[in-house]
C-alpha cells in the first residue's frame, strides 16, 4: 500500500512538474484575477468603459497612485477601489480596517480604503486637469467594492454609504444601468448633451492613454499586475524575443494551444509594434516567432516583492505600458 501511495505522489509531483506552472496555480483568486472579473461585470451592468491597474502620476509625491478601476459613463466617472479581504471585517477607532480571520487567529488591519479611493479621485482629477480635461462639478465620484463572499461586515450598517458590501454588489441589476446615480448624482441635465459627449470623448482618449501596470493574462481568466522583466529560457528562443520591450511592443499574444491541455514543446508568439505615428489608418506593424513553450516570462508583481516566472505554455497574452 505504502508502494502505491508513493508511486502516486510521485506521478502527481510530475504531472504537475511538466503540464502546471506553480506560480499558476499560487495565484489562483487572486487580487488581480477578482480586479478583473469586478471590471468585467461593471462593464456588463453599466455599458460603460472600463479602464483597469492605472498608474497615474502624482505631483504631490513624485511617484504614480495605482488606481484599480476607472468606470466611464455617459453621466459620470468613478474610482472604483477593489478590497478582495475575506474573515469578519470592523472599523477601529482610528478608522483603519480590522480583518479577523478566525481560522488563522489573527487580525489584518488595513489603511482606510475610503480615505485611499477618496485621495485617488484628487489625484486623478488633477491628473485629467494637467492633459486639458477639466471635469464639471460633482461628475467624479468613488467606490469601494467588497466581491468576497467569504467577508462578514460588523456592524453590516456601519460602513460608509460609498462601500460596498459584497450583498450589495450581488444584487445590483443590468436594468438599473442607465444611470450610476444610486452611487452618485448626475452630472448633466437636459440641454448639455453636446458638451456630455466631448467631456466623454476627451476622457475616454486620456484614460485610454494613460499609464498602466503591465498584466500577464494566464489560461482560465486569470491575471497578474506588476512589471514585465525579461525573458528566460535557451539563448535562441530568448533572441527570438528580443524585439518584445515596451519601447516597440504593446501587446504579445500566444497564437497557438494544444489539443486536450497539454503544452506543446513549441509555441508561436505574435506581437504588435507600437504605432506612434499621429497621423493615418494603417495597422500597426506585426510579427511571430516561434519558441520553446518552456521559455519563461520574469514579472514583477504589484505591491509584491516576489518575482514571478510563468511558462509560456500558461500564457494568454501580455499587455505592456508604454
Amino acid at each position: 500500500m505504502w508502494l502505491e501511495v508513493i508511486f502516486g505522489l510521485i506521478v502527481y509531483r510530475l504531472f504537475r512538474r511538466f503540464f502546471y506552472d506553480d506560480d499558476v496555480l499560487d495565484i489562483e483568486g487572486s487580487d488581480s484575477s477578482v480586479l478583473f472579473s469586478v471590471a468585467e461585470r461593471l462593464k456588463k451592468l453599466y455599458g460603460a468603459n472600463v479602464y483597469v491597474g492605472l498608474r497615474i502620476p502624482d505631483a504631490d509625491t513624485a511617484s504614480r497612485q495605482s488606481i484599480d478601476i476607472v468606470l466611464l459613463t455617459k453621466q459620470e466617472l468613478v474610482v472604483v477601489s477593489v478590497k478582495n479581504f475575506s474573515g469578519i471585517l470592523t472599523i477601529g477607532g482610528d478608522g483603519s480596517w480590522v480583518c479577523e480571520k478566525p481560522d488563522k487567529h489573527k487580525a489584518e488591519r488595513h489603511p482606510d480604503p475610503v480615505e485611499e479611493a477618496r485621495k485617488q479621485v484628487a489625484i486623478l482629477e488633477s491628473y485629467l486637469e494637467q492633459r486639458g480635461v477639466a471635469l464639471p462639478e460633482g461628475y467624479i465620484s468613488f467606490k469601494v467594492i467588497l466581491p468576497n463572499p467569504k467577508l462578514c461586515t460588523i456592524p453590516a450598517g456601519s460602513f460608509p454609504s460609498e462601500v460596498v458590501t459584497h450583498d450589495q454588489w450581488m444584487q445590483l441589476k443590468p436594468e438599473h444601468k442607465s444611470t450610476l446615480s444610486s452611487w452618485v448624482k448626475t452630472a448633466f441635465r437636459s440641454g448639455k448633451k453636446d458638451m456630455q459627449e466631448s467631456v466623454t470623448q476627451n476622457l475616454d482618449f486620456v484614460l485610454s492613454s494613460a499609464p498602466i501596470w503591465d498584466r500577464v493574462e494566464l489560461k482560465g481568466n486569470k491575471f497578474v499586475l506588476g512589471e514585465f522583466l525579461e525573458f528566460k529560457g535557451k539563448e535562441e528562443d530568448v533572441q527570438a524575443l528580443r524585439h518584445i520591450r515596451r519601447s516597440k511592443v504593446g501587446q504579445m499574444m500566444i497564437q497557438k494551444t494544444s489539443m486536450f491541455g497539454l503544452a506543446p514543446s513549441r509555441l508561436q508568439v505574435l506581437y504588435t509594434f507600437r504605432d506612434y505615428r499621429t497621423e493615418g489608418t494603417s495597422e500597426p506593424e506585426c510579427k511571430e516567432v516561434t519558441v520553446r513553450s518552456s521559455t519563461e516570462i520574469i514579472f514583477q508583481s504589484e505591491n509584491a516583492s516576489k518575482v514571478r516566472k510563468f511558462k509560456l505554455s500558461s500564457v494568454s497574452s501580455m499587455l505592456l505600458s508604454a
